[in-house]
């Protein structure tokens, strides 16, 4: 696997070999061998690519999907490659909740499946529920706080129009009046939040909405 010393947050990983960043990394080294077999015509680096990519995904298999007593095979979020493993998931994207949106795996795939139901549960340390919300988060701004980008990967995930209903409702009343999507916002008041600008969440937003108005108008005018 490749190692990583930071998180997409900018926090420091706790093992050295985040699962996430790797999943993304075998999409990519796959891509990267396509153009190179199909556009610049170098098979021999191609073939370099393919080989890591595929070299790094056996290690996950071995390493990183885990059978958890409550949930079945899931992704673990950071590894050592000595049987040590953290089982949690941050907002920031590459995340485990978000690996389907990057293409990195199916939806529908049932290691995935599991991750997802983990990871959307109390039993992820950065899932909260409160009084206006409920979401994932990370320790980059501390407990309590939730981040917009998660709910809306949570509807880049779903195929269930309750749901993601539910997630659009969300994001529409914790804005604290300002019309723009923040970092974080406490998950019992909205108007504490960090970012009264956050470009990210807000390009995700943006790009969620038209995914809707493309593919399920329906639910953009029920709500």
């Amino acid at each position: 696997m490749i190692c990583s010393i930071f998180r997409p947050s900018d926090d420091s990983t706790i093992y050295p070999f985040l699962i996430p960043s790797n999943l993304f990394a075998v999409k990519s080294l796959n891509q990267l061998s396509e153009i190179f077999t199909e556009v610049i015509g170098d098979k021999e680096f191609a073939l370099q690519c393919n080989n890591l990519a595929n070299e790094v995904s056996e290690a996950i298999n071995k390493y990183a999907v885990v059978e958890h007593l409550d949930f079945g095979k899931i992704y673990a979020y950071e590894v050592d490659g000595f049987g040590n493993r953290l089982f949690m998931d941050d907002a920031n994207i590459p995340s485990l909740l978000a690996l389907p949106y990057l293409g990195c795996i199916d939806s529908n795939d049932d290691v995935y499946q599991n991750t997802r139901r983990f990871v959307l549960s109390i039993n992820n340390p950065y899932f909260f529920e409160g009084k206006y919300a409920e979401g994932i988060g990370g320790p980059h701004v501390g407990m309590d706080m939730i981040w917009p980008m998660s709910i809306i990967m949570r509807v880049f995930t779903s195929n269930d129009d309750e749901e993601i209903r539910t997630c659009v409702k969300t994001l529409l009343n914790t804005h604290a009046g300002t019309g723009f999507m923040h970092e974080a916002f406490n998950k019992d008041d909205p108007n504490d939040f960090t970012r009264k600008w956050f470009a990210w969440a807000n390009t995700l937003f943006g790009e969620l909405i038209l995914k809707l108005y493309n593919e399920k108008p329906h639910l953009l005018n029920e709500i």
